[in-house]
Formats: C-alpha cells, sequence, structure tokens
C-alpha cells in the first residue's frame, strides 16, 4: 500500500507537464506547417489552370480574326464564293493555296471553328438592318465565326459576328 501513496518527485512530475505540452505545441506547429502548404499548393494549381485557360482565350481570339480574314479573302475572290452558301450549314475554313469555306469539319489543335452565314434585311424606307420585316438585301450578309475548345471539362466558345458586303 505504501507504493499508492507515496509522493512523486516534483521534479519528476514538471518534466512530465512539460513534456506534454511540449507534444501538443509539436503538433499544432506541423498542423499549420501542413495547413499553410496545401494552401499555397492550391493556388499555384488554380494559377496554372489559369494561365492555360488565359493562353487559350488568347488563341482563340487569334484564330477568330484569322477567320474572319478567310472569309474576306473568299469574298475578294468572288461574290459568289459567299452569296451561293446555305444559311443552315455549318462551313469550316481550310487554306490550300488560298482560303476557302468547306464543309467537311477540321480543326486547328484544340480548337474547332465554325463559320455561319445568315441573310441580311433592310428596312425599305431608312434602308437600315432590321431583325424582322424589310427587303432581302443580296448584297450583304451577316458573317459569325465561331471558335470552341474544351477546357476542364467545359466546352468554351468565342464568337465574332460581322456584316460582309459586296464591294466589287
Amino acid at each position: 500500500m505504501n507504493i499508492f501513496f507515496q509522493k512523486k518527485n516534483k521534479k519528476e512530475s514538471k518534466f512530465l507537464t512539460q513534456s506534454g505540452f511540449m507534444m501538443v505545441e509539436i503538433l499544432v506547429a506541423i498542423s499549420i506547417i501542413v495547413a499553410s502548404i496545401l494552401a499555397a499548393m492550391s493556388v499555384a494549381q488554380k494559377s496554372i489552370s489559369m494561365s492555360h485557360q488565359s493562353v487559350h482565350i488568347s488563341q482563340a481570339n487569334f484564330l477568330l480574326e484569322e477567320g474572319a480574314e478567310a472569309v474576306r479573302l473568299t469574298r475578294d475572290s468572288s461574290w459568289s464564293n459567299i452569296s451561293s452558301l446555305s444559311e443552315s450549314t455549318q462551313y469550316y475554313p481550310t487554306f490550300s493555296n488560298t482560303w476557302n469555306l468547306s464543309t467537311t469539319p477540321n480543326s486547328v489543335g484544340i480548337f474547332i471553328r465554325t463559320v455561319s452565314i445568315k441573310n441580311v434585311n433592310r428596312d425599305n424606307t431608312t434602308g437600315d438592318i432590321v431583325n424582322t420585316g424589310g427587303t432581302l438585301d443580296n448584297g450583304t450578309k451577316l458573317i459569325t465565326v465561331n471558335v470552341s475548345w474544351n477546357e476542364g471539362g467545359n466546352v468554351l466558345s468565342k464568337n465574332l459576328s460581322f456584316y460582309l458586303m459586296d464591294i466589287f
């Protein structure tokens, strides 16, 4: 029985208490360090994905401009190249010694570029372009160039619409 009621040494008791607090401090410090590293890795991953998306958006903008120029060059060779195209068909710019609009799908890297063409109506009195009514203007078309691509499981796209006229 003497063993159970024996007084403990104060130095030994103080050491055990201090080592217990030291373990708690070490666990807290390790938790803070791990949380900081995970946060930094998350920020780095997000910044890399945003950087990739930014590059793809810039490339898509250049492809939109190139698509618009392809349609203008097709028009410059002959207006009938544009006026004979159907409204309900998607066209794809292709380059073979000169720009053409083809119905055969093609892609530029990860991007798919399409061109759609719509007829334009003008107001009979003012000559302004109108969405409804008016008379058909055979010398003007509404061109829409679309560039789409897959980005992280989502399909992103950019459009450029402009009017093209028979200037010759």
